[in-house]
């Protein structure tokens, strides 16, 4: 009844969005589930690989992604030159060669699935070019009274002829593992007496990286103001108690130029969907972009193809640059060390050996302080707080500086 009464309310917010609005160009339906094309497809100008994600639509019940594979896709533009693309993920294509879209040039995409339906867009041109001005992190009190670090984003076009604008982010940080040791415990002999050595770690445990991409759509209007500036914009908020602020953190900006029609159909998808993917699989209702079937009008075909042009900045700060002499904040997960007993009883294992055999449980260091409730020789932790690489990569990336 829950689900029914939240899809419905979604339902309703979006056509009164339409509604009350002069932007006509979408029309939506609610209906049951019906299969269909879901196009994800932003080219732009920076030269690179471009990537088009092909995929169907599962019921609004199912969050999994459906590749669509095998699917012929390629753009062509005004003088008949083709980009071709090729899968290299279930879904995911990327053009054969590096290219990027020039001004004042129509690009038209073309997909043709493994079982010959064709999809067509219409023709889209790039938008106008404005850089990101400047890219700041700023340490803020928020309305509870919570402390936050806020990446607030400054452009400004001074032609006027931008105003729509869309931001993604991908942030990357540094993690530690507070309880790592250059040391492993590990197992030399696992039938009684049972045996145990310490030896030197042959990976890198203590210090990794992360990186995660944004999974919002978050726009930013300028029309109907005396300027087509973006000041202040927050396209990030990092509460302090965030533990991916706790030591380095950096976060790279990207900020696209849409058109009108390009804005507006990302802002009904937000609206229609509060989903955290961009062309969710499993949308609670249905409604037009840019790409149509060439065979049958009427197929709903979910999916907008968009020639952007996109500035990009990235910037680096440390926890203790905004937060001087305070404690971190948590770990990812709860960490207690513990000195399970080493005393075998009647020819079984110990509790030491059990932990560490089971991979339950890394070295930390000597137990310093044996006592009824530390009663083994080693102080141990789960792997989790002794090892970085459940949460990260142990290799460092090529952009990171210190």
């Amino acid at each position: 009844m829950k689900k029914i009464k939240k899809y419905f309310t979604i339902y309703l917010s979006v056509i009164a969005l339409i509604t009350n609005s002069c932007v006509e160009p979408y029309t939506i339906q609610k209906s049951t589930f019906d299969n269909a094309i879901v196009i994800e497809a932003t080219i732009t100008n920076e030269l690179k690989h471009q990537k088009i994600v092909v995929s169907t639509t599962s019921p609004i019940e199912v969050n999994e992604f459906l590749a669509e594979s095998n699917a012929d896709v390629r753009i062509i533009d005004d003088f008949q030159n083709t980009y071709f693309f090729e899968e290299v993920a279930p879904g995911k294509y990327f053009s054969i060669n590096e290219f990027k879209a020039i001004a004042d040039i129509n690009y038209t995409l073309i997909v043709t699935t493994n079982n010959g339906k064709s999809y067509t867009s219409e023709p889209s041109r790039l938008t106008n070019i404005t850089k990101i001005d400047t890219v700041n992190a700023s340490k803020e009190i928020d309305n509870f009274g919570n402390e936050n670090i806020s990446i607030l984003v400054d452009s400004f076009d001074p032609t006027g002829n931008s105003k729509y604008y869309r931001y993604e982010y991908e942030e990357t940080y540094k993690i530690i593992a507070p309880y790592w040791s250059p040391y492993d415990l590990v197992v030399t002999l696992n039938t009684f007496p049972f045996g145990m050595e310490k030896v030197f770690k042959t990976k890198e445990e203590k210090t990794c990286y992360n990186t995660l991409n944004s999974n919002t759509i978050i726009q930013k209007e300028t029309k109907g103001f005396s300027e087509d500036r973006v000041s202040k914009f927050p396209v990030r908020v990092l509460s302090k108690e965030n533990t991916i602020i706790s030591h380095r953190y950096s976060i790279l900006i990207k900020q696209y130029v849409q058109s009108f029609e390009a804005f507006t159909f990302y802002k009904t998808l937000n609206n229609i969907s509060g989903s955290e993917s961009l062309f969710s699989q499993n949308q609670p209702g249905y409604f037009n972009g840019n790409i149509f079937s060439v065979e049958n009008s009427n197929e709903k075909v979910l999916g907008f193809f968009e020639v952007s042009s996109v500035s990009s900045k990235r910037i680096f700060f440390n926890f203790q640059d905004f937060f001087p002499n305070e404690p971190l904040p948590p770990y990812f997960t709860e960490c207690e060390p513990y000195a399970p007993t080493n005393r075998s009883d009647g020819g079984d294992p110990s509790d030491l050996f059990n932990e560490i055999n089971s991979g339950r449980a890394k070295y930390y260091q000597n137990n310093l302080n044996i006592n009824f409730s530390n009663p083994g020789p080693y102080l141990v932790v789960i792997p989790k707080c002794g090892d970085c690489t459940h949460f990260g990569t142990n290799i460092k990336p090529d952009f990171w500086v210190e």
